[in-house]
């Protein structure tokens, strides 16, 4: 018998899964849908989960009852799931935030300014379904503020919406996430989504869209500036 065999007092090979939230129960931390995990992530760890998930996938599918043994159409569905789920609309919750330059505001700027539409796209944590929308970022910087670059809020939106979420929350990470980056007098986030778990099961109403928003500091205490950024916007287009 060889040594690689398994033998009955051979203890069994721990999921890279079960390393990885032993790791997280150790530092105390949550994970969430829609949490980063990637600092508990160890280098090659990423392609041993997405091994995992393809083997589960595959189990999935053979309780709902899928031939993918002679489906052509099904054959690497497992993989091409796991491999979208972790280096796609997921990939929020396993890689590391973009690296982002910030700049100091050598030219004292204090005046609103916005970003957007950006286009965000993420899943319902309900039901794994897409939701698909914009987004607008308004500032008031100080002279204290770093300032980033324009694609930079793109990504960074991307980074927090590419996880699975819920609309309430997603704009509330990205609201915490820019005021630490750029720590401004003020900031504004609106997000407009449609929730294609509307679309496609339950109700099926294809025309309801969501608008939620998040107001800190001086968008929060000063409505006048609140009613500029907020007519600035074009929902209608």
């Amino acid at each position: 018998m060889s040594e690689a065999t398994q033998t009955p007092d051979t203890p069994a090979v721990q999921p890279v899964s079960a390393r990885i939230r032993e790791r997280i129960y150790r530092a105390r931390q949550r994970f969430h849908a829609n949490d980063n995990i990637s600092a508990f992530i160890e280098p090659g760890e990423l392609d041993a989960l997405l091994d995992e998930v393809e083997g589960k996938m595959k189990g999935v599918l053979e309780s709902l009852v899928i031939d993918t043994e002679s489906d052509h159409n099904t054959q690497e569905t497992a993989r091409r799931v796991a491999k979208m789920y972790l280096t796609e609309v997921f990939r929020g919750r396993y890689m590391p935030a973009p690296p982002v330059t910030e700049f100091p505001n050598a030219e004292r700027l204090n005046e609103l300014m916005i970003v957007g539409p950006i286009t965000v796209r993420s899943a319902c944590s309900h039901h794994f379904c897409p939701i698909m929308g914009r987004l607008w970022i308004g500032l008031m910087p100080n002279e204290h503020s770093n300032l980033i670059g324009l694609s930079k809020y793109s990504r960074l939106a991307e980074w927090i919406m590419s996880r699975p979420q819920i609309q309430e929350e997603a704009i509330t990470q990205m609201a915490e996430l820019l005021m630490r980056k750029v720590s401004p007098d003020g900031l504004a986030v609106v997000m407009e989504a449609d929730h294609f778990c509307m679309h496609w099961r339950g109700v099926k109403d294809s025309e309801t869209k969501m608008i939620n928003s998040v107001m800190r500091g001086s968008f929060l205490k000063d409505a006048a500036l609140r009613r500029e950024f907020l007519s600035l916007l074009n929902l209608k287009n």
